[in-house]
């Protein structure tokens, strides 16, 4: 048994999840692609299998651990990176339909490399910035879940995000402590794209002990069609 392996075994109890042998076995492959296109280009900083086991992995899982995820949901990562917490989220609840939306080319040919490669059927990714996904008609208030870890600031991050939940859906933003500037800052923000806040749940990573708190916003209006504003817009301005 490898180190990740035995990381996740030892770990995921914690959060009241289990893997099974053949969700391992994807979360050794995973990992073994990642660090392989780490050698080409910056994907991620961490590689150590037990910090990635729990950094990225465990990490990911978190939404799964606070999320009711049940069925089939339509969910969008936004601003995935190398696939966090998307990956990890289909790989656990291989149900769920999966959109990633990535901006940066060479991590869109990996993930599309992943996807092929860990066999997740259900899922699809996207090359465009945000701003402009959720624009899109095709993706505006189409889905359950709207998930986005280390992305930007929360009022940022609400405009990015919160157009592309649908009516009664969630919007879940993965922070790790000291967010509750990030919340009240965010208080425009939410109420001008139709958002809530409902809960923040705090929570402390298996193992490590760090800190994470992932923000629950409920959908309970439209975004109006001027958001999000055009690329770089939300960065420069925010709500």
């Amino acid at each position: 048994m490898g180190e990740l392996t035995a990381v996740l075994n030892a770990a995921t109890g914690s959060l009241g999840l289990k893997l099974t042998s053949g969700q391992l076995e994807q979360f050794e492959k995973f990992y073994a692609l990642l660090v392989e296109a780490n050698k080409s280009f910056n994907l991620t900083a961490i590689t150590d299998e037990r910090e990635v086991a729990i950094k990225h992995f465990l990490d990911s899982l978190t939404c799964q651990a606070t999320v009711n995820l049940n069925g089939a949901p339509k969910i969008v990562d936004i601003g995935t990176g190398a696939g966090f917490p998307g990956i990890p989220l289909k790989i656990y609840r291989p149900g769920i339909m999966l959109t990633l939306v990535e901006s940066l080319e060479k991590r869109v040919k990996f993930l599309n490399d992943a996807v092929a490669a860990l066999g997740l059927s259900g899922t699809r990714v996207i090359h465009a910035r945000a701003e402009d996904f959720c624009r899109d008609g095709e993706h505006r208030e189409q889905y359950d879940l709207v998930v986005a870890r280390a992305v930007a600031g929360l009022p940022v991050l609400a405009e990015y995000c919160l157009p592309a939940v649908k009516l009664g859906g969630l919007f879940v933003a993965m922070k790790g402590p000291k967010v509750e500037d990030e919340t009240k800052a965010a208080k425009s923000a939410l109420s001008i794209l139709g958002g809530t806040l409902e809960n923040v749940i705090q929570l402390r990573l298996p193992l490590s002990g760090d800190e994470r708190n992932l923000v629950m916003v409920r959908k309970i209006g439209p975004s109006p069609a001027k958001y999000p504003r055009r690329a770089g817009m939300p960065q420069k301005k925010p709500l």
